[in-house]
């Protein structure tokens, strides 16, 4: 079995701004309280943390910036996924040369491809790369999904280490986990697949909630890999109404709003992603008091 890159809870971080730019001294501030949250692992340049908006330095920026807070108290994923692989490649180097522990990359979008494109689009950067892969599945958002057959040509690659599976379809990941047995190590890429996952064999979450949440959502794992899953469904259930919260616009509108509304950084956006509507804002801030985030 290859090496997890982290086990537990991995947030896949916001990227703050101000005024139209990167705001530096936030993103320390939040890596901080991630790290006091006992998040295990960041994922830097994600979806939620908008990288398709992010220039090519600024992916490099964030990179480094985040390995350099972390200082090895958490592991750092980069982003790099792309529609055109020779970019995730330029990513992954990027990556790499900023100290990055391992790389995060979805199917690649718009133009799409076959199930023997995605082989090949995942094989030829990790053909290319040092740093461990994580593929991410996600076809609500890229509009491709990796088929179970697909995952185990690729469990074969030394250097592809792990799956984000985002379908939400379980038993698509049970079939998955069957016929890649520890192969590959997954992760839930829901908030709210996560104790089921874990259940099943997942190691752990790449979490938008923890954003705001990460001792919870970090608690969770934990109960899940003790194999209190009477505890962790209790504190799943608990947490429900936030994770479904956060997703009542597209990802990361309602988690920037919250970041926001709690004071953690500026909740700015690029578009096209545009502010809450006012009716989910009002939503929100009800959710966020009953669990006194605010």
């Amino acid at each position: 079995m290859k090496a997890p890159i982290f086990t537990g809870s991995c947030t896949a971080i916001v990227t703050p701004f101000r005024d139209g730019r990167v705001d530096d001294k936030a993103f320390v501030r939040l890596i901080e309280a991630q790290a006091a949250g006992g998040t295990a692992a960041l994922v830097v340049c994600g979806t939620t943390g908008e990288g398709a908006t992010l220039t090519p330095a600024e992916h490099e920026k964030l990179f480094r910036l985040a390995a350099d807070t972390a200082a090895g108290r958490m592991k750092i994923i980069a982003g790099i996924g792309s529609n055109d692989t020779a970019a995730a490649l330029t990513g992954a180097k990027m990556a790499e040369d900023a100290g990055a522990d391992g790389l995060l990359m979805v199917t690649p979008y718009y133009n799409k491809t076959t199930q023997a494109g995605l082989i090949e689009h995942f094989t030829y950067v990790a053909d290319r790369s040092r740093l461990p892969l994580i593929v991410y599945n996600v076809p609500s958002r890229t509009g491709v999904g990796v088929a179970p057959e697909t995952y185990a040509v690729l469990a074969d690659h030394p250097n592809i280490s792990a799956v984000k599976e985002a379908s939400g379809d379980i038993g698509a990941f049970a079939r998955t986990k069957a016929l890649c047995g520890e192969k590959l190590t997954f992760y839930s890429g829901n908030d709210s697949d996560t104790v089921a996952m874990m259940a099943l064999g997942a190691k752990g979450v790449i979490s938008v909630a923890s954003n705001i949440v990460p001792a919870a959502v970090s608690r969770l794992t934990a109960l899940c890999a003790a194999g209190d899953y009477a505890a962790a469904a209790a504190l799943n259930e608990r947490y429900m109404d936030l994770f479904a919260a956060l997703f009542w616009e597209v990802n990361p509108i309602p988690v920037k709003t919250a970041t926001a509304l709690m004071d953690l950084c500026s909740g700015e956006m690029r578009l096209p992603l545009v502010p809450m509507g006012d009716a989910n804002r009002e939503r929100l801030k009800t959710v966020l008091r009953a669990h006194r985030l605010l």
